[in-house]
């Protein structure tokens, strides 16, 4: 038998979280247990609320997807378009990108996890990939002309490093904890360094 006094205890009335902060709580629980996996009731037993305090902020686990989705994509996509409007050459657009994706991982890491472990089984989850794939592509295409400009080696299939330097990148959701980590800018500079000197001519 369940031991009442072990069990969080439930808040009645107006919830004691704001949005943000639940939506924070419930990525961080869809991360431990999966998406699927996690129940509304499962939401509320973690908050320690009632499944109607929850739908005081929103309608439905969808709905807190979404939002958790909407948080990390707009970031991503936030740098790729900071970069692109820069002016830079495309091999430090690309450096840039790089950079500052590593600085979105570490500042956000709950959500971007959440991104990352995505299976496409919804349509929400779909179009959400399509957005990574996005992104993806349009590292391939400054690898192609940083290549055409005789800035990085042109014996790499461009397509095949934006997938493994991204892979790279989305590694710091497996390890990164702030706690090992001297400063961010150093874990910046270091992966950059190792993921671009094997490519420069």
């Amino acid at each position: 038998m369940t031991d009442a006094a072990t069990q969080p205890a439930v808040r009645r009335g107006r919830p004691g979280y704001d949005r943000d902060e639940l939506i924070t709580v419930c990525v961080e629980t869809f991360n431990r247990h999966g998406y699927e996996g996690t129940s509304m009731g499962a939401l509320a037993r973690e908050l320690g609320i009632s499944k109607s305090a929850i739908y005081h902020h929103v309608s439905s686990k969808e709905e807190i997807l979404d939002i958790a989705l909407t948080h990390s994509l707009s970031e991503l996509e936030s740098v790729v378009e900071e970069a692109g409007s820069a002016g830079l050459r495309p091999v430090e657009e690309f450096e840039r990108i790089l950079g500052s994706s590593i600085e979105v991982l570490t500042r956000s890491l709950p959500y971007v996890t959440l991104l990352l472990r995505l299976r496409g089984n919804s349509d929400l989850e779909v179009r959400a990939l399509q957005r990574r794939r996005d992104i993806t592509l349009r590292l391939a295409e400054l690898v192609r002309r940083a290549q055409s400009d005789g800035d990085l080696r042109a014996d790499i299939d461009a397509r095949t490093v934006s997938r493994l330097t991204m892979g790279m990148v989305n590694s710091i959701v497996d390890w990164y904890r702030p706690e090992r980590v001297a400063s961010v800018d150093a874990l910046r500079d270091h992966m950059v360094s190792l993921m671009l000197d094997g490519l420069r001519r």
